[in-house]
């Protein structure tokens, strides 16, 4: 749990010390996903905007800006920089599936960090596929932390939308199942703390977006 602590927050120790006494999660994401075709009608890639939290974009932006004003993108390179690359050992928390066959995907492309003007901070990035594949059979993909130290969320408005899509392509969200109330019971600090290496709580949790082309 450290490791991860140091992966995804950067501002891991003072992070670590203030969100120690509550349950899980500790970091809110709100997701909005695209997902990208190529002129050939195959899908390359998912467009990923991570807004984090309030308490997480404070520590991401202290110390940065000028005069009070929101750090530049310039300026919050470096992290951005540190995010993805720490993230690639999870995934990117980027789960994709075509059928039942597991996607692979690449390194992340054009990454960017910004904080707008309540310094609220999002994370952007494009997800390569290792290799596109043909729309023609379900493509779908969920964005969730196994260990549900970071909580994940399709935005409301606009949660998943399709770039360059051929016509009649379409997109849905299933929604997780409630948690049973054996699940809930589990929801403590030292239930995460003691997880297998392996465990997969955060799936039981995730949205599932699935895309569909005639």
């Amino acid at each position: 749990m450290k490791l991860k602590i140091q992966a995804i927050l950067l501002l891991l120790m003072t992070a670590a010390g203030i969100g120690a006494a509550a349950a899980h999660p500790h970091v809110w994401v709100a997701v909005r996903s695209e997902v990208v075709f190529a002129p050939d009608g195959k899908i390359t890639g998912v467009r990923h905007a991570w807004e984090f939290d309030e308490m997480y974009s404070a520590y991401a932006v202290q110390g940065l800006g000028k005069d009070g004003k929101p750090p530049t993108r310039e300026e919050l390179a470096p992290l951005a920089k540190t995010n993805v690359e720490s993230l690639a050992e999870f995934d990117f928390f980027t789960y994709a599936k075509r059928n039942s066959a597991k996607l692979a995907f690449k390194q992340p492309e054009n990454v960017t960090l910004e904080a707008n003007d309540k310094k609220i901070v999002t994370l952007r990035f494009f997800l390569p596929l290792e290799k596109p594949v043909a729309a023609k059979k379900p493509f779908s993909f969920q964005v969730y932390d196994p260990t549900y130290f970071v909580s994940f969320g399709f935005e409301k408005k606009d949660p998943v939308t399709l770039a360059g899509a051929p016509n009649g392509c379409s997109v849905s969200l299933v929604e997780p199942a409630p948690l049973l109330a054996t699940d809930n019971q589990k929801l403590s600090e030292a239930f995460f703390q003691n997880m297998s290496p392996g465990a997969d709580f955060g799936i039981k949790l995730a949205t599932r977006a699935i895309v569909a082309c005639p």
